[in-house]
């Protein structure tokens, strides 16, 4: 059987995510004021892998909901990074943002193929409802998820229901003294490389 030459150029795509203890990545209204309490205790200039993973990624694409907490921040976090937002509801993009900011309404597989025929080696996928759309087309690589020691008891969970078990193989883990535990899993089957 041939390779499909479009999935061969497909960019990677790697998660890099925080959750609670008991899976959730914001509280029900989407605030993330008990990762900040939580950031708080993280010492200066201890940014638990981000800095790393952020260097290895060339385009970001991110859902709605994400978009709209890192756009209420005091600066735009992503620099120059080219960041795609991923939402069939949104019509616009606020002004002010940087040229390197665009809205899509594509499918996962059709962001890839544009991706990756513009380039681009490697996608950061950010957001809870985007992450579960590329994994229920088998498309992320890898994914770094840093538990933090609080359990909000609801909120906006990570993962939810999918149409098969996604089967992950255990890269590596670590903790640190203030409670964050992060492990960097590669998901197997399909998406794998």
């Amino acid at each position: 059987m041939t390779p499909d030459p479009d999935a061969l150029a497909r960019p990677r795509c790697a998660v890099f995510v925080a959750t609670s203890l008991d899976g959730f990545i914001a509280r029900e209204d989407g605030r993330i004021d008990w990762l900040d309490a939580a950031n708080a205790r993280v010492p200066a200039g201890e940014d638990c892998g981000y800095g790393a993973f952020a260097a290895g990624v060339d385009a970001l694409a991110m859902g709605r909901g994400t978009f709209e907490t890192a756009h209420a921040f005091p600066a735009w976090p992503y620099g120059a990074l080219p960041v795609v937002v991923m939402s069939r509801s949104m019509r616009a993009l606020p002004a002010g943002l940087p040229p390197t900011v665009s809205l899509s309404a594509e499918t996962p597989r059709a962001l890839l193929a544009r991706l990756g025929a513009a380039g681009h080696r490697t996608l950061y996928v950010d957001g809870g409802a985007l992450v579960r759309a590329f994994l229920a087309e088998g498309l992320i690589d890898e994914m770094t998820i840093t538990v933090v020691p609080v359990l909000l008891g609801a909120g906006r969970p990570l993962f939810g229901p999918l149409a098969a078990d996604v089967g992950l193989e255990l890269v590596d883990s670590r903790s640190w003294p203030f409670g964050f535990v992060q492990s960097r899993w590669r998901v197997r089957g399909e998406s794998s490389r």
